[in-house]
Formats: C-alpha cells, sequence, structure tokens
C-alpha cells in the first residue's frame, strides 16, 4: 500500500493534504509534514495544505489559501480524519483521486487508496514509515523542518509517550527524528506553555469535576465559565488530559459548550469507550474518542452511559 501511494503521488503535478476539524498536533504533524516531505523530493509539483489554521498551533505550521481551481485534477490526500463529516474543507470532493491515511477505526471506508493502520501512535508516526519506505524505494530526504513538525504529532498523539499506544517502533521514529536537531525545547514551549486563563480554569476544573464510586469523572464548561475566564472552546478543550492522574479514575468525560453545541471529550485508562462516542455521533480511539450533543440533559446520558460501561 506504501508502495501504491508513493506510486500515485508521483502521477500527479497537483497535491492538497486535508485533515480534521480542530486540529491537534497530530493533524498538523502528519498533514503539513507530508505536505513538506512531498515538497522536498517533488520540488516541482504544486502542493497545498488546507484548512481552517487553529491559532493554539501557530508555534508548528500555518495551512495555506486554496482556491477552487487547485482541486482541478488535483490528489486529495487526508491525513488523521475517520471519516468524512470531520474532513476539514468539504471541497475535498472536487479532486480526480483520494488517498486516505489514518490510524483510528476504519468505520468511514472512504477513498481511492486506504491506508489505515490502528496499531499506529499517530498519523505522524505512519508518515515516518511511509518515509522509510519513500527513502528506500524513491531515495527521499527529510529535514529539521519536517522532523520537528512529526515529532510534534507524535508527542502529542501519545501524550508525551504515556499513552498505551506507544510502541518500540514509537520510539524508534521518535529517536530518529531527534538527530535531524529541531530545537526541542522550543517545540515544548509551544506545545505546553499556556496563557495563566487556561491555568485558572484548570484550578476551577480541579476544584468542580465529580467522581462517582465507579471511577466515572465528569466536568461541564458552560460558556459563561468559559467568559468568566476567558478561555476558547479550543484551548479548553487542551485540558482533556488534566483528570488523568486522579486516583481511582477510570474514565471521564469533558462537556465544553460553544455556541452551537456541546461537545464531548472522552477519556479512559482501561474501559474501552469509543462505542459511548459512537452513540452520539462520535467515534475516535478505544480510550480517546469524541462526539457531540446538544443540550445538558444528553450530557447527562453520555455520564450514565460511561457508568453502565
Amino acid at each position: 500500500m506504501k508502495r501504491q501511494i508513493i506510486d500515485t503521488i508521483e502521477r500527479f503535478d497537483k497535491i492538497i493534504l486535508h485533515r480534521h476539524v480542530r486540529p491537534d498536533p497530530d493533524a498538523y504533524g502528519s498533514q503539513i509534514g507530508l505536505k513538506e516531505l512531498l515538497a522536498l523530493n517533488y520540488p516541482s509539483k504544486k502542493i497545498f495544505a488546507t484548512g481552517t489554521h487553529e491559532p493554539t498551533l501557530d508555534f508548528m505550521a500555518r495551512p495555506d489559501q486554496v482556491t477552487d481551481e487547485d482541486f482541478s485534477n488535483a490528489l486529495i490526500i487526508v491525513t488523521d480524519t475517520a471519516n468524512t463529516e470531520r474532513i476539514d474543507d468539504q471541497r475535498y470532493t472536487l479532486g480526480k483521486h483520494l488517498i486516505k491515511i489514518d490510524h483510528h477505526p476504519n468505520d468511514d471506508a472512504y477513498g481511492d487508496l486506504l491506508w489505515v493502520d490502528t496499531t499506529a501512535s499517530s498519523v505522524s508516526e505512519m508518515i515516518c514509515n511511509l518515509f522509510e519506505e519513500g527513502s528506500a524505494y524513491k531515495d527521499w530526504k527529510m529535514n529539521k523542518s519536517i522532523a520537528r513538525l512529526l515529532f510534534a504529532g507524535i508527542v502529542g498523539d501519545t501524550g508525551r509517550f504515556m499513552f498505551q499506544s506507544t510502541s518500540l517502533k514509537t520510539m524508534e521514529y521518535a529517536g530518529k527524528l531527534l538527530t535531524y536537531g529541531f530545537d526541542r525545547t522550543e517545540l515544548f514551549n509551544g506545545m505546553y506553555e499556556v496563557d495563566r486563563s487556561l491555568l485558572h480554569l484548570k484550578g476551577y476544573i480541579y476544584e468542580n469535576f465529580s467522581m462517582d464510586e465507579n471511577g466515572v469523572g465528569s466536568i461541564k464548561l458552560t460558556r459563561e465559565i468559559l467568559r468568566k475566564y476567558g478561555v476558547a472552546e479550543s484551548e479548553a478543550s487542551l485540558l482533556v488530559s488534566a483528570l488523568a492522574d486522579v486516583k481511582g479514575m477510570k474514565c471521564w468525560v469533558f462537556f465544553i459548550e460553544d455556541s452551537e453545541t456541546i461537545r464531548v471529550r472522552l477519556r479512559s485508562k482501561g474501559p474501552v469507550i469509543n462505542g459511548v462516542a459512537k452513540k452520539y455521533g462520535g467515534g475516535g480511539h478505544p480510550l480517546a474518542s469524541g462526539a457531540s450533543v446538544r443540550t445538558w440533559d444528553e450530557a447527562d446520558l453520555v455520564i450514565e452511559d460511561l457508568r453502565k460501561l
């Protein structure tokens, strides 16, 4: 499959890369990391990364401005996106050929070529694997900027190598990326330094979360609370792992209200929770998933489903 992907890439003069809405470091790492990798090795091709920019990822990169005309006869590559509804920039349908590269469960098998590896810690790790194949097959090269993006994606999706998805192969790829000599201190500052307002909200979470006798935790962050602390919904989502260190916590849910819906962020230390996410129109990994609900009554049903689980 990797060689089929490389052969397909070589056939197209224009390539547009997509990723999921509300991106995280792996979304940017895999999408823009792959864009830079292809641009380095195929300088004559026109290659774009599209999607709405996430300001909290300024330290990584910014996507491109892409016109409708750019999609004509273009190869579309979508990274880190399990289903078509979550693809950022729905113009992906305007391209000529579609490749899906992902590590989530393949519930929506879209695309002309699909490379899905649920054992990979991140799609950034899969791009390292693709580079390894490209290096042997077509003498691909990598540089410091690409390595930095892919490393950030791996670190982000493994929780700094703490999640169970971290494998020996993950660590081997991370070690190889470090040999390119990018500034790790600068990168980690970008990933983990936060404004005081976010720290104050974190304090609110620690004081107000609930946990029942079964180890199910929850916190509800309404629009009023977010306004009080001056924190955007996308920034509040960065705190979803805050309850991971609570003794006795087995799984937990963050509810984050925005102008249209209530975002549901599910995390677990053991119980498989993506079935709950799917029930509410979402999905994701067995231990890290997301969905959306419309009302706080529906949010209470999510908590009840976690208790039953």
